[in-house]
């Protein structure tokens, strides 16, 4: 695990400065913000520190064979039925309607799961920070899916194999920090998740015997606390 910072006046400098740095393209950095401060009396210019974590190739290989994605690796295809139909130019349409035309095509077909994989020009924003715009975005698809008639059909929208990447980065987040806690024998609370994002933190981490994972907060995004119990065989 490689750990690298990068400053700037905003947070668009510093992810600027890192992506130049680094060659990836904005959604392929996944960062945390460790400093900002505001532009003040005391304080003239703005400044905003991130983190950017990094791993070697081997090392996303090996979380590939290990871990794999969420979801079936099939090629788009068709539509198949009038109800994939219906969805699609639903998605179509409300990507188009917000300034963003894309072909939508079918990803994979599992039992009351269907995903939808989106091509545009725009899917960096259609992303969003740490994916909330594309959440956003599967949850209308999904309340309009329910009222074409699959209600019982999960809806899953993907762009640019994003979840895909997301879940091997937050695996690699949730490692990273588990030896973290282990070696200083405290906790530490990560960034608000979705419920399919911390049930994957809390499998990565079971493996560990001497680390706990709890969710806190309310709503749909909580956090989760990573916890240094000790070994717990040595206190049975």
């Amino acid at each position: 695990m490689v750990v690298k910072e990068f400053e700037g006046k905003n947070e668009k400098e510093a992810i600027d400065r890192a992506i130049e740095e680094l060659g990836l393209d904005r959604n392929e950095i996944d960062f945390e913000i460790v400093e900002a401060k505001r532009p003040g009396i005391l304080f003239r210019g703005g400044k905003v520190k991130i983190r950017v974590h990094m791993t070697e190739e081997t090392e996303e290989d090996e979380d590939d064979e290990q871990h794999g994605g969420s979801q079936p690796r099939e090629g788009p295809s068709l539509p198949s039925g009038e109800f994939e139909e219906k969805v699609i130019d639903f998605t179509r349409g409300l990507l188009s309607r917000m300034g963003f035309p894309a072909e939508v095509t079918v990803r994979f077909r599992e039992d009351r799961r269907l995903g939808l994989d989106i091509e545009s020009d725009g899917s960096g924003i259609l992303i969003g920070k740490q994916g909330k715009t594309l959440e956003a975005l599967q949850f209308i698809v999904n309340l309009a899916a329910g009222r074409i008639g699959g209600d019982s059909t999960r809806i899953i929208l993907d762009t640019q194999d994003y979840r895909s990447r997301r879940e091997r980065s937050l695996i690699r987040m949730a490692n990273h920090v588990a030896d973290q806690v282990r070696k200083g024998r405290d906790s530490q609370l990560l960034e608000p998740l979705n419920p399919f994002e911390r049930r994957l933190i809390h499998t990565a981490l079971a493996r560990y015997g001497d680390i706990e994972t709890i969710s806190e907060g309310d709503g749909l995004f909580k956090r989760i606390r990573v916890i240094w119990r000790g070994d717990r065989d040595a206190r049975e």
